[in-house]
Formats: structure tokens, C-alpha cells, sequence
């Protein structure tokens, strides 16, 4: 009878937290899978361009801080680049991924001119502007852990 070694559980894949919801646990996983990007995780000078259901965004890097960017692509709250903070996505609720850009989560920022944050319909595509502004590539979207 030949058996097999149990294997390790890997620390880079998100575990189920048991004081969280179902829901909430179920959507922190679909975001690994689907993927994004972390804004510390993009070089001084680069942006991204994300397709979401209704709109074609450019945001671009404008200032040391990871989350200052130049964001244009909405017909009234932005339809030249305006800077922004962005703060990270959701998934359509008040929970908030920091600082991150996710696939099938809505992009949350805060406009100059607005007292409450911008959210946008569900994000379909990102694509990384590179510093040297050379045609733009699809992200190699990582699998990322979440931290609670």
C-alpha cells in the first residue's frame, strides 16, 4: 500500500478567518485568484490602465506617497487627470482592500472636489503603463495574501 506525505500548507495562501464572515472570507479569496496589484508595488513614474464595466481609467504616479495619482477617464468626475488619492478596492460594500487594485472589485479614491470617495463600476482589466511609456503589457496579476 503506497501512501502519500500530507502537504505543508503554504503561509502565501490566505487561510479562512473564523471571527470573519463567510462572505467576507469567500471575498478576500476570490481577489487572490482573480489578482491584482498593490500600489507600493509600482515603480515611481508608471501608472495603469483599468477597464471597468463603464469606463477606461489611466491613473499615474504623481508623488512619492504610493497612493497620489493622476487619474482621468470618467465623462464628469474626471474627464481630464485630476490627482487623487486612492485609497484601494472593494467589493461593492464598505470593506475595504488598502492600497490595492483588484480585478472584479470596484477602484475607491477621493477626489479634490468631493466630500465622499469615488467608487467605480466592477474592474475588468489592468494593464501597467511602464515609466518609459512604451505600449502597455497586462499585469502579471500576483496572487496576493490578504492580512486582516
Amino acid at each position: 500500500m503506497r501512501t502519500q506525505a500530507p502537504v505543508p500548507p503554504s503561509s502565501d495562501l490566505f487561510s479562512p478567518h473564523p471571527n470573519l464572515s463567510d462572505a467576507i472570507n469567500r471575498n478576500i479569496i476570490r481577489s487572490e485568484v482573480e489578482g491584482g496589484v498593490y500600489l507600493a508595488d509600482l515603480p515611481p513614474e508608471s501608472g495603469l490602465e483599468i477597464t471597468t464595466q463603464n469606463h477606461f481609467y489611466t491613473v499615474q504616479r504623481r508623488g512619492q506617497e504610493e497612493t497620489e495619482m493622476w487619474i482621468s477617464g470618467h465623462p464628469d468626475f474626471c474627464p481630464a487627470p485630476v490627482p487623487v488619492r486612492i485609497l484601494g478596492s472593494n467589493w461593492g460594500g464598505s470593506m475595504l482592500k488598502v492600497a490595492f487594485i483588484g480585478r472584479g472589485m470596484r477602484l475607491e479614491f477621493r477626489h479634490p472636489d468631493y466630500r465622499v470617495p469615488i467608487v467605480t463600476s466592477r474592474i475588468r482589466e489592468i494593464r501597467e503603463i511602464p515609466p518609459d511609456g512604451r505600449r502597455p503589457a497586462a499585469l502579471r496579476l500576483q496572487h496576493v495574501s490578504a492580512e486582516c
